[in-house]
């Protein structure tokens, strides 16, 4: 039987994680719901459709649109090869365990660096002393440094749950190092991989400092190439101007939405495609 006393603290424990627990939903709830109720009135067919005109004063976030794509595209081109690749050295081919070590070390301590240094660093890197002056790939391969330890380690921790059995098998069966990886290893946490990716595109959608040093503010519509080599402003960065520089602050909530619906859908395909893998290795 327990006692009055440990019954309360109990009692009080409990109060204390559901308080928290409402609290934390009360706020989530209540910023998605503050963005959506004064972003949404303000999206329109002709704001997404259309590029600024500085004759007219109409306001269009087409090329935003178009170059946080590039910035996606360009960034994900460059940043899975290198973290899938990293990761599977270090977990599967490094015999050095401080090495190892090591680079997982870096690796945490670059994310915790705050976004504004990789600006300023990838603006005096890429923008200076490659040449590649302000532009979208300049902003895309800083935001690569920014994610690769991201998707190194959750692809690491990915393949780490793979048990050991399944490689000593194929070992057995007389497969090679790399024949074992890539037809037993991968597919066994290819999901947890994915994940990571597709949690990877949530920073890059998300992110402003960064990309006001090394990418700019430009408006222009172009196309992929010429866009990748131009100045351009993410939905991000036209937020940022668009409700600072320009007070328009519809236009800012309306693109605010935006972004606050493709978190959602990111979050929301994150999920699916580990509940998919993992009923498909159920079967």
């Amino acid at each position: 039987m327990l006692s009055k006393k440990r019954k309360a603290y109990i009692g009080g424990m409990k109060a204390a994680m559901y308080i928290s627990t409402g609290l934390t939903a009360t706020l989530v709830i209540f910023l998605v719901a503050y963005v959506f109720i004064k972003g949404i009135p303000h999206i329109s067919w002709e704001l997404l459709s259309t590029k600024p005109s500085y004759i007219s004063g109409k306001i269009g976030i087409l090329p935003d649109i178009l170059n946080t794509l590039y910035i996606v595209i360009a960034t994900l081109i460059f940043v899975i090869p290198l973290g899938v690749g990293a990761a599977i050295y270090l977990t599967e081919y490094a015999k050095n365990k401080r090495l190892v070590g090591m680079i997982e070390y870096a690796a945490e301590t670059l994310s915790g660096i705050p976004s504004i240094i990789y600006g300023l660093v990838g603006m005096l890197f890429f923008c200076q002393f490659l040449s590649f002056k302000t532009s979208l790939l300049s902003g895309s391969l800083t935001l690569v440094i920014m994610n690769l330890p991201t998707v190194m380690r959750t692809t690491q921790e990915s393949l780490k749950t793979v048990p050991k059995s399944y490689r000593d098998g194929a070992f057995g069966l007389g497969a090679g190092k790399w024949r074992v990886i890539r037809t037993v290893v991968l597919p066994s946490c290819v999901d947890g991989v994915i994940t990571g990716c597709i949690l990877s595109i949530g920073r890059i959608l998300g992110e402003s400092a960064a990309l006001l040093f090394t990418a700019g503010f430009a408006h222009a519509l172009n196309g992929i190439f010429e866009g990748l080599t131009s100045p351009g402003a993410s939905l991000t960065v036209a937020l940022y101007v668009y409700a600072k520089e320009q007070g328009e602050f519809g236009v800012a909530f309306a693109i605010a939405a935006i972004l606050m619906i493709l978190t959602l859908l990111i979050n929301l395909s994150a999920t699916l495609v580990s509940r998919y893998f993992a009923k498909k290795r159920e079967l």
